[in-house]
């Protein structure tokens, strides 16, 4: 496993550890996701460089491999003619060029490897980013459903939704506290006429009684004379 790869592995660990702990994922999850464009504009741009590097060195070995040849088609043709001096000269040169496709064949090979192991791994940042932002699309949308669905759960609590049989039984128990006392006005009224005529019946009463009593007295007075 790459030192990339561990780092990443470490990386993705410690945001699993941290979301567990976190009120609110989605901002921890954004922070993640803008470390990783970070790193894969950094892997882009060196990707960039070691492309640029490994086409040198193409041209180098392109190069030295057609002066390798062409010295030794010199070499050839100097030996015809019978110039061996000529044809030492170009085996001369053909050796260095040799020795020099060798060298930049070496770094051409381990440039290419450089270059196939970055690709992976900045396809690997890449999917990896798409993977977390789907996943930060997910929570986004579970964080506003909760959100919304505290903003209802607070606004039922501020107009007492589920008090409201206890609001129509307050007021059956005060309507029928203004009947009684209604009523209890009413019967108060009524047993105040009835005593009104009671007591005007009881007043006749007594009148008739001094009226028959004064007569009497009258009537007894007048047999004395």
């Amino acid at each position: 496993m790459s030192v990339f790869r561990r780092m990443r592995d470490i990386t993705v660990a410690n945001l699993n550890e941290r979301l567990e702990q976190s009120q609110d994922p989605v901002k921890l999850i954004d922070q993640f996701l803008y470390s990783t464009r970070e790193e894969i504009a950094e892997a882009e741009r060196l990707y960039q460089q070691y492309a640029s590097h490994t086409k040198q060195l193409q041209t180098q070995v392109n190069q030295a491999t057609a002066m390798r040849d062409k010295r030794e088609e010199q070499a050839l043709l100097a030996l015809k003619a019978g110039e061996d001096h000529l044809a030492k000269l170009a085996l001369q040169e053909k050796i260095i060029h040799e020795e020099k496709l060798e060298q930049y064949s070496g770094l051409l090979e381990t440039s290419r490897q450089s270059l196939f192991e970055l690709e992976s791994q900045l396809n690997e940042l890449k999917l990896e980013y798409q993977t977390v932002y789907s996943k930060r699309q997910f929570y986004a949308a579970r964080m506003e459903s909760l959100r919304l669905q505290q903003r209802m759960n607070q606004r039922a609590s501020a107009y007492g939704g589920g008090d409201v049989p206890k609001m129509f039984g307050r007021l059956e128990d005060q309507m029928n506290d203004w009947e009684l006392e209604a009523k209890s006005l009413s019967d108060l009224r009524k047993m105040g006429q009835e005593y009104m005529v009671q007591a005007g019946e009881t007043v006749a009463t007594v009148l008739e009684r001094e009226m028959a009593r004064l007569k009497e007295k009258l009537n007894n007075d007048g047999r004395k004379e």
